[in-house]
Parts: structure tokens; C-alpha cells; sequence
């Protein structure tokens, strides 16, 4: 399963390349056009406005599915190890709920929105709305999956918070166990 679901996120993070080339390629061409041609490209700023939306909601599956969103773990650290899986298993439950809760939203604006046309690209609407019915489809099965590996005793206690500390905590953390490590080397 594990296997499945890492080429998934890759093939997630193709795409979401893909779709930041073409971004790239469509508001630097228009720029060049405008100022260079006196011309531009009509699409250019909605379709990269619908692919900017695609990328951030496929990026936040990734980066659920990699634990990489910033959480707050003041407390939760300090809590046994009970404590820490019943904070795991509430706060997947809410967000289980709050996933539902975007997909249901997404799904009547999908709908309301399938016969509005874009006003330059003539395409359908429901293809931005879209985007929060496969996130919320993707990032349900990514919390259940955690929520089952919790319940079944296959997330090892030092893995029971899930959050990342931002990369400047991290560094900061380094920096400061080197100069601790320094002075205590110097003291001797």
C-alpha cells in the first residue's frame, strides 16, 4: 500500500510540475508578447490562475501524505504515549470531518458551476471547484489510512506527532546543540 501510495504522490509531483512549467511558459510569454509584440497570450492569466489553484490543493496532499504541514506540539510532546494517541486519533477524526465537510462544498459548486463557462477559455467552471473534490477524496483516504495504522499499532511510539517543526526551528536547534557541544568541549 505504502509502495502505491508513494508513486501516486510522485505522479502528484509530475503533474504539479508540469502544471508550474506551463504557468511559467504562459505568464513569461505574455510578458515578452505584451511589452515586446504589443500582443499577449488571451488564456494566459486564467488558466495559470486555475493551475495555481491545482497546485496548491495537490501540494497539501502531498505534503499530508509527507507529514510536512506546521503544527504546534507544545503539548502533545509532554503527553504519554496514550496521550499522544488519543490526540493523534482526535484530531484525524476532525479532520476527517473537516475533509468531508470541504468535499461536500466542492461537490455542490462542481455542480452548480458544470454549464458556467469561463469567460475566455469558454470552459467549464467545475474545473476549478473540482480541484476540492479530488483533494478531499485524496487527503480521506491518506487520514484514514493514518487513522488505521493508529488504531492497529503500527505507528511506532516516536512517530505518534506528526507534525515537522519549521526548517528554521531546525536549524536553530543545530546551531544551538554545536555551540553547547563547543562550550562543553572547551570547559574540559
Amino acid at each position: 500500500m505504502n509502495r502505491w501510495i508513494d508513486r501516486c504522490c510522485t505522479g502528484i509531483e509530475a503533474l504539479i510540475a508540469f502544471f508550474l512549467a506551463v504557468m511559467v511558459v504562459l505568464v513569461f510569454g505574455n510578458v515578452v508578447l505584451r511589452y515586446g509584440f504589443n500582443s499577449g497570450i488571451t488564456v494566459s492569466e486564467e488558466v495559470s490562475r486555475w493551475l495555481f489553484i491545482w497546485v496548491t490543493f495537490l501540494g497539501a496532499v502531498v505534503a499530508l501524505k509527507e507529514h510536512g504541514h506546521l503544527g504546534v506540539d507544545m503539548v502533545v510532546q509532554k503527553l504519554p504515549p496514550a496521550g499522544k494517541k488519543f490526540c493523534l486519533a482526535a484530531s484525524h477524526a476532525v479532520m476527517l470531518y473537516i475533509v468531508w465537510l470541504l468535499f461536500q462544498g466542492s461537490l455542490a459548486q462542481t455542480r452548480i458551476n458544470w454549464d458556467v463557462t469561463a469567460p475566455v477559455t469558454g470552459a467549464s467552471m467545475a474545473v476549478v471547484y473540482g480541484v476540492g473534490v479530488v483533494f478531499s477524496v485524496l487527503a480521506a483516504f491518506i487520514l484514514a489510512l493514518d487513522l488505521w495504522r493508529l488504531l492497529s499499532g503500527q505507528i511506532a511510539d516516536e512517530d505518534l506527532v506528526m507534525v515537522q517543526e519549521s526548517e528554521e526551528a531546525v536549524q536553530l536547534k543545530e546551531i544551538l546543540g554545536t555551540a553547547a557541544a563547543d562550550g562543553q568541549g572547551s570547559r574540559k
